[in-house]
């Protein structure tokens, strides 16, 4: 095999790579956004069973 094959087949794999960080990293800041987001609901469902019901 040339040289340059291998150039560019380390630069295919390193933009597969990059791809897949890209993917995870967005992934795990959805997940902690929907997390927050879980808390928050749970909070004012809470908040909201706490209070006094006024008829």
């Amino acid at each position: 095999m040339d040289a340059r094959n291998f150039t560019f087949m380390f630069y295919g794999f390193l933009a597969a790579w990059l791809i897949v960080l890209v993917y995870i990293v967005t992934l795990a800041r959805r997940s902690g956004r929907l997390r927050k987001e879980l808390e928050d609901v749970k909070q004012l469902f809470e908040d909201k069973q706490a209070a006094p019901k006024a008829r």
